[in-house]
């Protein structure tokens, strides 16, 4: 056998050795995180559920999910460990914002334009209804519900 009928099998090769030691330090890392958890750690499950951690045992996490609500969870259905501040920014809606105000953007684009976001052209402008194309969607005011929209030759399928 030559080398060049080799060669594609040591690549072939290589490559699994490079996955499987990838997948293996993924998995340890995940390991690792799981036994950071401490009480009073903020944690998202798999399932995408937030909780606080309550109590931490060799295989299993008592989760605080509410005022009242305890639940039990394997350690591997733990998905992140969360730091404080993104756990109070995704559960409670608290922002720890380093940013002074002047580096804040406005919410709408009135600062842009150079007009205030609470005037009248802006408002009256929110009010147009908007049409989405759909003509027989609601019977219109010369019809009744109960009358169906009249067929004209046009309408007609060509066969």
């Amino acid at each position: 056998m030559s080398l060049v009928t080799l060669l594609p099998f040591i690549v072939l090769i290589g490559a699994m050795i490079l996955m499987t030691r990838s997948a293996k330090k993924k998995q340890q890392q995940a390991i690792d995180m799981r036994n950071q958890m401490q009480p009073g750690s903020g944690v998202r499950t798999i399932g995408g559920m937030y909780a606080t951690v309550k109590e931490v045992s060799e295989d299993t996490v008592l989760l605080d999910a509410g005022p009242g609500v305890e639940l039990l969870f394997a350690k591997n259905a733990i998905g992140a460990v969360l730091s404080d501040d993104e756990y109070n920014r995704i559960v409670h809606g608290i922002e720890h914002d380093l940013k002074s105000d002047s580096d804040l953007v406005p919410d709408d684009a009135s600062a842009l334009t150079g007009t205030d976001g609470d005037s009248d052209a802006a408002a009256a402008s929110d009010d147009k209804a908007v049409d989405l194309g759909k003509k027989d969607a609601e019977p219109s005011d010369d019809t009744t519900a109960d009358e169906a929209p009249k067929k004209t030759d046009g309408d007609a399928d060509a066969k």
